[in-house]
């Protein structure tokens, strides 16, 4: 049989080894402290713990229990102790305490005492729930046993009672008696459950010194206590010493694989069990294994299992049924749970419960609702799974309704609830509502913990109350470990447009080392660097992950894709996806990002096409950046677009959206088919957004198209009258044709109705500082040099044949002034203060919140040739590579 494999690197954490001194690995060749001088034998009659008497030394009793209770029997000390022990069976086989009871009162009466009988009947309590009456059997014991201790040990280890077992264990060694393999299966499962490693490195120790190390479940329970406290390596030690293994052996190696998220090696010691002819799955493997495969998305693996499942006849177990339940939530389709859910023969709450949670994960949030008010009964758990399932949806209204129904049932209120009615009102967005619930909880005087609290600080800046959610976050005591709360500030800045201070924050937290940087942490702070286009500080971030082994995380590795793309690093993105471990479809729509802001369409397609071949089902995200690919293939592919589009419904499920139509238009836009383009436009089948019109716009500029444009325009005005953008759009409109006058109004009524237009903005990061500017920016403390650079740089581009487009201004000036207004555009001083502050031969890296505009693009072509430096500039299309006087883009961008 073949050893299990373990990677070195794999350290031990230092937190889980005990405070006391001691050799692990000594534990498997030498012998353990808990030794006694002390030693006694006691002789008693054998135990039911120990033997189970074949059917012919059973006698069976001559009364029914209620005969033997209804009657008068004699009982006397040669009555035959069997008949007693049979009694006890029947009546734990009946669930009857009372006739237990009336065999412990015969019991009584014996002059001698019978150690057998009395472990019977200690065995019979506890298996009727009657803790407290085999306490008083066992206290009642002048010599007890081995089997006598075993019993109470197991029942106080199982009932978190693990102190009063460790106790018991100490005074049976006291007493010099030895323990058996029953024992030690006892104590170390109170081991496993209060996490006590020193006590069981001792037991492992003892079980070495009395021989027992070959007894397979004992080695079964020694696996499941160093796998509950994540020491996998002496997992695998005992694992590959198995004189024998059964298949709990397999199972506690497989699950300490799961629950160390070693999903592969999981599915590789499946496949082995697969092959030990000796040794069949249970319900508990594929359970165990359709939970890894959910959480790492194995499609292929899940659909293997479930296979298994019908062919061993497990698909009718309960707990297997749950599970690919949850399996395909995560990697199916809602007709592959219902189906699961339809066919089961039994369902408990779990089953009804995990239908909620699958039906809102897919968005039905009204067919969640009727299993709710279906299901047979419910519990907590079932009331908190669909109010997370309305916060998660979207639905705060209901969400509070379900809240409000709750307090008037009496319902106790956990962390999870709290946190789930925050997040509802945080997506509500409402103010007032979110100032109640706030006040509620403190009036109330709950409990605040971490979770809470971030939830409080999330919900306060989702609802305007920025003030608020700052002075929850100051006023967390010192000593806290508020690393969660700081976190959900860090993403309250990012979200609300303060990249600059969440950056701030982070870097002050994390030097005074009062910030513990978790996976959300990390990705939170990658996707600000992304914006910002902070490379250096994404790459400091990046070996950080890689340091504390945090590049597992697939969340983090998403989120590094990201972080490399938007800073122009492309090659970086692609190398941090081949190298994360396992890709959900948040990471092939990263990739695919990447190669669509890089104008690299060829890219994306291949990407899309290697999807297919996987078997990776596309999203409605996905399908627009497919379609959107095909606006930078480096060939017009427009037929094979089209064919995409019509089959998105058909061949993957996704019904085409106004995103869809306006990706799909785009591209007919690019490539000069204007007519096909609004053709599609005026066939879609409801009431189309702006944004499908500005494609049609967008392709109209490229191709100087003013009759269709004009129409496109018209369209657009009447959608979104009172966007920002529109009144910009009308005023240049006006301005184009010479009407002034015209122009002016417009921009009047904006300032009228407090309409601002979003300003472009350009930065550049130096000295690990963000330097912004504005069009004719003259704040920053070097303004004085970069303008005259940029006089330099500008009368040399115009000597290398650069020709200002006055026509780009819309303003009633003369021509001398429109220069003016093109010479000194935010992204000038940028590309001019990096050229200024970077070493000769470096590429310049400037990013834009909005299109940058065609004479500046113009203008770095130039400034690429007079200076040699590549010029990157981002804006809100995509990336522009300025080389040698060309552009990326091939000038064909809006």
């Amino acid at each position: 049989m073949a050893a299990v494999s373990y990677s070195p690197n794999n350290a031990i954490p230092l937190s889980l080894l005990p405070p006391r001194p001691f050799n692990l690995h000594s534990l498997f060749t030498c012998t353990s402290s808990l030794t006694t001088t002390k030693k006694t034998k006691c002789k008693h009659k054998p135990s039911l713990f120990l033997q189970n008497p074949s059917k012919s030394h059973l006698v069976q009793p001559l009364l029914t229990p209620q005969q033997f209770k209804d009657s008068n029997v004699s009982v006397d000390s040669d009555t035959n102790c069997i008949d007693y022990a049979n009694l006890l069976r029947i009546s734990v086989r009946c669930g009857d305490v009372e006739l237990t009871k009336i065999i412990h009162s015969s019991l009584v009466k014996f002059e001698e005492e019978d150690v057998y009988l009395k472990n019977t009947l200690i065995a019979a309590y506890i298996k009727l729930g009657c803790l407290n009456l085999a306490e008083r059997v066992f206290d009642s014991l002048t010599s007890p046993d081995v089997v006598s201790y075993t019993a109470i040990i197991s029942a106080f280890a199982k009932s978190n009672r693990e102190r009063e077992a460790f106790e018991l264990f100490l005074e049976m060694r006291d007493l010099g008696i030895e323990p058996n393999e029953f024992t030690f299966v006892a104590i170390l499962t109170a081991c496993i459950r209060s996490l006590s490693l020193e006590l069981g490195c001792q037991v492992h120790g003892l079980v070495i010194r009395l021989g027992y190390s070959s007894y397979t479940y004992v080695v079964n329970a020694l696996m499941g206590l160093y796998s509950k406290c994540g020491l996998l390596e002496f997992v695998v030690l005992l694992f590959n010493a198995m004189p024998q293994r059964d298949i709990v052996s397999w199972n506690t190696m497989i699950a300490c694989m799961v629950e160390q998220s070693m999903y592969d090696r999981a599915f590789e010691m499946y496949s082995e069990l697969r092959r030990n002819e000796c040794l069949i799955a249970d319900h508990f493997t594929l359970s165990m294994l359709l939970a890894a495969s959910s959480r790492c998305l194995a499609v292929r693996e899940g659909q293997e299992l479930h296979r298994h499942a019908l062919k061993s006849g497990l698909h009718g177990n309960l707990s297997v049924n749950n599970a690919l339940i949850g399996f395909y939530t995560k990697c199916g389709t809602l007709k592959n749970v219902v189906d699961v859910f339809e066919r089961m023969p039994v369902k408990d709450v779990f089953s009804w419960t995990e239908m909620i949670v699958a039906y809102m994960e897919f968005g039905h949030v009204d067919l969640a609702m009727e299993i709710f008010n279906s299901m047979p009964e419910r519990n907590s758990v079932s009331y908190n799974t669909l109010l997370a399932g309305f916060s998660q949806n979207h639905e705060g209204f209901k969400a509070l309704a379900l809240f409000c129904r709750m307090l008037e049932g009496g319902m106790e209120l956990t962390d999870f609830t709290l946190t789930s009615v925050l997040n509802a009102c945080g997506s509500m967005m409402e103010r007032k509502i979110s100032e109640q619930i706030h006040a509620f909880i403190l009036k109330c005087g709950l409990k605040l913990n971490d979770h809470i609290e971030t939830s409080l600080v999330d919900m306060c800046t989702r609802c305007g109350r920025m003030d608020d959610a700052e002075k929850i976050f100051d006023d967390l005591p010192l000593d806290h470990d508020n690393s969660i709360a700081l976190t959900s500030m860090i993403c309250a800045y990012a979200r609300n447009g303060q990249p600059e201070e969440a950056i701030s924050l982070f870097l002050v937290r994390h030097s005074e080392k009062s910030l513990v940087v978790d996976e959300v942490a990390l990705a939170t702070i990658l996707g600000v660097c992304g914006t910002l286009g902070i490379l250096k500080l994404g790459e400091q971030i990046h070996c950080y992950a890689w340091r504390h082994g945090l590049m597992s995380d697939t969340g983090v590795g998403n989120a590094m894709i990201s972080m490399y793309s938007k800073c122009g690093e492309m090659q970086s993105a692609v190398k941090t996806f081949e190298a994360m471990p396992t890709h959900d479809l948040v990471s092939w729509n990263g990739l695919l990002t990447s190669y669509v802001i890089h104008r690299q369409g060829d890219g994306a397609l291949d990407t899309w096409a290697k999807m297919e071949r996987l078997g990776v089902d596309p999203d409605s995200i996905t399908c627009v950046l497919v379609i959107s690919a095909y606006r930078h293939t480096s060939t017009n592919l427009v037929d094979c677009c089209q064919k995409f589009f019509s089959s998105m419904q058909s061949s993957y499920n996704v019904n085409p959206t106004s995103e869809h139509y306006a990706g799909f238009v785009g591209v007919l836009g690019y490539w000069g088919l204007l007519e096909e383009a609004e053709k599609i436009i005026s066939a879609i089948p409801f009431e189309p957004k702006a944004s499908v019109w500005h494609a049609l716009l967008d392709g109209c500029r490229l191709h100087v198209n003013s009759i269709i444009g004009k129409r496109a325009m018209k369209n657009i005005l009447s959608i979104v009258p009172q966007d920002p953008s529109t009144f910009i759009l009308k005023s240049n409109l006006y301005s184009a044709s010479g009407r002034w006058q015209c122009s002016e109004l417009v921009r009047a009524e904006m300032k009228e109705k407090g309409i601002r237009k979003i300003p472009g903005r350009s930065w550049i990061i130096f000295g690990d500082k963000v330097h912004s500017f504005f069009a004719r920016d003259k704040l920053h403390s070097q303004s004085k040099d970069i303008y005259s650079g940029l006089q330099i740089l500008i009368l040399e581009c115009l000597k290398a044949g650069y020709v200002p487009d006055t026509s780009l201004v819309l303003h009633e000036v003369e021509e001398y002034q429109k220069k003016d207004f093109l010479f000194y555009h935010s992204a000038k001083l940028s590309v001019t203060f990096g050229l200024l502050m970077t070493k000769p031969g470096k590429p310049v890296r400037v990013m834009k919140n909005v299109l940058l505009c065609g004479d500046c693009h113009s203008f770095f072509k130039y400034v690429s040739v007079v200076t040699k430096r590549e010029i990157h500039v981002r804006d809100a299309s995509g990336f522009h590579h300025f080389v040698n006087g060309k552009c990326s883009c091939r000038d064909n961008w809006c």
